[in-house]
């Protein structure tokens, strides 16, 4: 399972090669910072060394001085540029939309999650659909999570390019799952797209990131990433795309391979 936990300060590990590429960054710009951080405290502590009153009791006279002021703006800026380049490539991968072989459709209500994989359309135009509640506190089991399970969790196939859309029927939402690097807001009238690629099998929680109502907290989140066999039985389980399913398994295993 990949949740918060108690006094944790570091990330989740990741699922996803966005989330891969965020910890990375994060590293890499956190060993530039330590390098800067003692730099700067050497010069300060040199400085306060060298122009103490004991060591210069005569203050010095002059102002600024030219090389020194060219040597503290252009550092800063190259440092800048360094770090902005894995930064930009990092920003188009999340953007970049893949041609995706699976449709999921998130929808947040207050307070509560809707969830509807399109792509499995009957006959009569229905599709698999549900909604996500919080399991209560009183009705967990042995080894659930207080305040992150839910009653039907999203199952996805990994190792597979997934299209996820969100909206919402009445106020901005937030769906928001760190393992996956995943974090964008559902907004009313407003479809908002993003890809989702899941690395390996695990149950991964999330909560909504956006501040929704009085009940904002207790509207979690829960992505189950199975493997392509396994998606395909679950799949199957669903009254609504049986039928479908028995005609075109073959195809759909294809696609998802």
């Amino acid at each position: 399972m990949d949740s918060a936990e108690p006094w944790q300060a570091t990330f989740q590990d990741p699922a996803s090669p966005v989330m891969e590429g965020i910890i990375d960054l994060h590293h890499d710009i956190m060993f530039i910072i330590v390098i800067i951080v003692v730099a700067v405290g050497w010069v300060m502590g040199r400085t306060l060394q060298y122009f103490s009153v004991s060591n210069n009791p005569v203050p010095a006279t002059w102002t600024h001085g030219t090389t020194l002021e060219i040597i503290w703006t252009v550092t800063p800026s190259l440092i800048l540029m360094v770090i902005a380049v894995p930064s930009f490539a990092l920003l188009y991968a999340v953007d970049e939309l893949k041609e995706s072989s699976l449709t999921l459709k998130v929808v947040g209500h207050q307070w509560y999650w809707s969830y509807e994989y399109s792509d499995y359309t009957d006959a009569d135009g229905e599709s698999i659909e549900f909604d996500a509640y919080m399991i209560p506190e009183e009705d967990l089991e042995a080894g659930q999570l207080r305040l992150l399970e839910v009653d039907n969790r999203v199952v996805l196939p990994v190792h597979t390019h997934i299209r996820v859309l969100l909206t919402s029927t009445d106020v901005i939402h937030c769906w928001g799952i760190p393992s996956l690097a995943m974090k964008l807001d559902a907004i009313p009238g407003r479809l908002n797209q993003v890809s989702l690629y899941i690395n390996r099998e695990g149950v991964f929680y999330g909560q909504c990131s956006e501040i929704c109502g009085v009940n904002h907290g207790f509207m979690p989140i829960v992505v189950e990433g199975v493997s392509v066999e396994k998606y395909i039985e679950w799949v199957k389980e669903q009254e609504v795309a049986s039928t479908w399913l028995e005609s075109r398994s073959s195809e759909i295993a294809a696609l998802l391979s």
